[in-house]
């Protein structure tokens, strides 16, 4: 565990060393509550509720796809990751570093989504419910996090860059964080349950309110939990593999 938090302080501070990338997470999140939750759900306690709640997780999709997907191919490119992983303590350490200071990096993006939240809409939830989708932001950056290592590992950086882009406005506007509950188009709704973006935001809406989750929803998000796990060590494996043949 000791050597675990070495590698998520390193990688912290390699993060804070370039502020637009701490900044970059929470911007776009940010300015869609300004300009869309604000003045149209702002007033309304429960609609404030839910869409903060979605671009919490539209924050967490973020902050994961682009610092695992982006920052895992930009290390590999780097002369000091090969020499890493000939290091004695092997890959257990770095890799739980990674997502400590990953996750750390996550609840941070969310600051500014729920500052704005508690400020300028009429958003509220009782303190458990708070502490409750705290606890479920962890488990919904999973199925982000895997998403971002798979591309981290298998692409370039320039090519993650381009595939992060490419994914991450689909899964947001396909699973629903960008409408209230029930109420997207109805191929965003036929489509929306089988995506793992649709999964976790129904875990937040039903962290801060009494949405009822959909079965399928549930059963769907672990199943892509379970496919991106193993495109993930796939893809690790493929560029150890590499590295050292």
């Amino acid at each position: 565990m000791r050597l675990a938090l070495v590698h998520a302080r390193y990688q912290l501070l390699e993060t804070v060393r370039i502020p637009i990338a701490v900044v970059g997470s929470a911007f776009f999140p940010a300015v869609a509550m300004l300009f869309f939750v604000v003045p149209f759900a702002g007033k309304d306690p429960v609609a404030a509720t839910y869409a903060t709640a979605a671009m919490v997780t539209f924050s967490v999709l973020s902050a994961n796809v682009f610092q695992y997907g982006v920052g895992v191919a930009e290390d590999r490119d780097q002369p000091w990751n090969p020499y890493t992983r000939t290091l004695p303590a092997g890959p257990a350490p770095r890799f739980a570093g990674r997502v400590l200071a990953g996750l750390a990096l996550t609840y941070l993006s969310l600051v500014p989504v729920v500052v704005i939240g508690a400020t300028l809409t009429e958003a509220r939830t009782s303190a458990p419910a708070f502490l409750l989708a705290l606890a479920t932001v962890t488990v919904i950056s999973v199925p982000f996090t895997l998403l971002g290592l798979a591309i981290g590992y298998s692409m370039p950086s320039r090519a993650a860059i381009v595939v992060a882009q490419v994914v991450f406005f689909p899964l947001a506007f396909g699973g629903g964080l960008l409408s209230a509950p029930d109420q997207a188009p109805g191929f965003v709704e036929a489509v929306a349950p089988f995506l793992p973006t649709r999964g976790a935001v129904e875990l937040m809406w039903a962290a801060v309110g009494d949405y009822p989750v959909n079965p399928l929803s549930m059963v769907m998000l672990g199943v892509w939990v379970v496919l991106l796990a193993a495109l993930a060590g796939w893809a690790y494996r493929r560029d150890e593999g590499r590295r050292f043949s």
